[in-house]
C-alpha cells in the first residue's frame, strides 16, 4: 500500500510547530490514517487481505505484545459486543496452545517481535488449518513469511519507539472490518466518525490541570478497557509517569485509595454512576471522554498528554528510557 496522500500529510503536519517531537507529529496524522484503513477494507472486500478478516460466527483469537496486546483487547471486546463471535485476546507469550480457534489475528508493528513470530511458527506447525492474519507496518518484515495472510499498513508506520498511530490504525482497520460484516454495537461510532472526532483531539488544547497532575489512573468499560491500559502505558513509556489502568467498575475496589488532590482519573467513555462524586470526595480530578466523542479519538488526547508530560519533565518522548522499537530476544 502506498503512503497517505501529500494533502493529508500536509494538513496534519501544519498542526505541529517547528521543533515538535517526531512522536507528536505522528500522533497528529492519525485521522488520515484511520480513514485510509477504513477505505482499504471497503475497497478490497471480499478480495485481498480484507477477505482474511474475521467472519461473523467464527471463534477468533487476537494476539500481540505491549500496545498491540491492548489493541487486541479492545477489538476482542468490541467484536463480541457486536455479536460477531466469541473473541479472545492474549499476549503472544501467553497464548493457550491447546485451545481451538477458527482464526487468529496477530498485531505487530515491526513484524519482528520474537514472541509473535514464535507463536505463528507454533501455529503453523501444530494447527496449519487455522488461517492467520498478521497486521504489520513493514512490507519486508519476517512476519510476511510466518502468516498466510498479511495486511501491511505501511502508511501508519512510525519512526518513533513508542507506538501511537500504528496501534490505532490497526484497531481502525479491524473496526472497519466489523462495520463491513454487520451492525455495530449501540452507541459505537463508525471509523469515519472516529476520524472526525480525532481531528478535534489533535487540535484542542489539553487542560492544564490534567497535564499538571502528578499521577494518572485510566479507566474503561467493555472495549475501552484496552484503551485505558494503553493510555496508562503511553505515559509510563514516554514520561516515566506513575499511571494505572483498570476496568472502571473496579476502581472502587482498591485503586480509589490513591485518589487525592493533584491526581487525575481519566475515563474512556461515560463514567459509571457515582464515580465522579467518589473521585471528587477524595479530592481527585475526573476527566471523561466528551459526550458524543469516540473513545479511540480520546486516546489521541492521552497520547498527546504523554508527550506533554515528558517535555515538562525534561524528557525526550522520541527516546524513551530502556525501550527499543522492537523486542527481539536472543535464542
Amino acid at each position: 500500500m502506498s503512503p497517505e496522500s501529500p494533502e493529508s500529510s500536509e494538513r496534519f503536519e501544519s498542526l505541529e510547530t517547528p521543533g515538535t517531537s517526531r512522536t507528536a507529529r505522528e500522533i497528529a496524522t492519525q485521522p488520515a490514517c484511520w480513514r485510509r484503513a477504513a477505505q482499504d477494507v471497503a475497497r478490497t472486500r471480499p478480495a485481498g487481505f480484507a477477505g482474511a478478516l474475521p467472519r461473523p460466527g467464527e471463534r477468533v483469537a487476537v494476539t500481540g505484545c505491549g500496545t498491540s496486546w491492548f489493541m487486541a483487547q479492545a477489538y476482542a471486546a468490541l467484536r463480541e459486543a457486536a455479536g460477531q463471535g466469541e473473541t479472545d485476546a492474549f499476549a503472544a507469550s501467553e497464548f493457550p496452545a491447546g485451545r481451538r480457534y477458527d482464526r487468529v489475528v496477530a498485531l505487530t508493528r515491526s513484524g519482528t517481535t520474537t514472541e509473535v513470530l514464535d507463536l505463528l511458527g507454533a501455529l503453523r506447525a501444530g494447527r496449519p488449518e487455522v488461517p492467520v492474519l498478521a497486521v504489520t507496518a513493514d512490507p519486508a518484515a519476517p512476519v510476511l513469511r510466518a502468516a498466510a495472510h498479511v495486511a501491511v499498513l505501511d502508511y501508519a508506520d512510525e519512526e518513533s519507539v513508542v507506538q501511537t498511530r500504528f496501534a490505532t490504525s490497526a484497531l481502525a482497520f479491524l473496526r472497519a472490518g466489523l462495520e463491513a460484516a454487520g451492525p455495530l454495537p449501540a452507541g459505537v461510532r463508525t471509523v469515519a466518525e472516529a476520524a472526525h472526532d480525532a481531528e478535534a483531539a489533535v487540535a484542542d488544547p489539553l487542560p492544564a490541570e490534567v497535564t499538571g497532575a502528578g499521577q494518572w489512573t485510566f479507566l474503561g468499560r467493555g472495549w475501552t478497557c484496552g484503551l485505558a491500559l494503553e493510555a496508562a502505558l503511553k505515559l509510563r513509556e514516554s514520561a516515566g509517569a506513575w499511571t494505572e489502568g483498570y476496568p472502571a467498575m473496579e476502581y472502587r475496589h482498591g485503586p480509589v485509595s490513591i485518589a487525592e488532590p493533584g491526581r487525575a482519573v481519566w475515563v474512556f467513555g461515560a463514567p459509571p454512576e457515582g464515580l465522579r462524586a467518589d473521585v471528587a470526595a477524595a479530592g481527585g480530578l475526573l476527566v471523561a471522554t466528551p459526550e458524543g466523542t469516540d473513545p479511540m479519538a480520546d486516546l489521541v488526547r492521552a497520547q498527546r498528554l504523554a508527550v506533554a508530560v515528558a517535555r515538562a519533565r525534561g524528557l525526550d518522548p522520541d527516546r524513551p528510557r530502556n525501550l527499543t522499537r522492537s523486542v527481539i530476544l536472543s535464542q
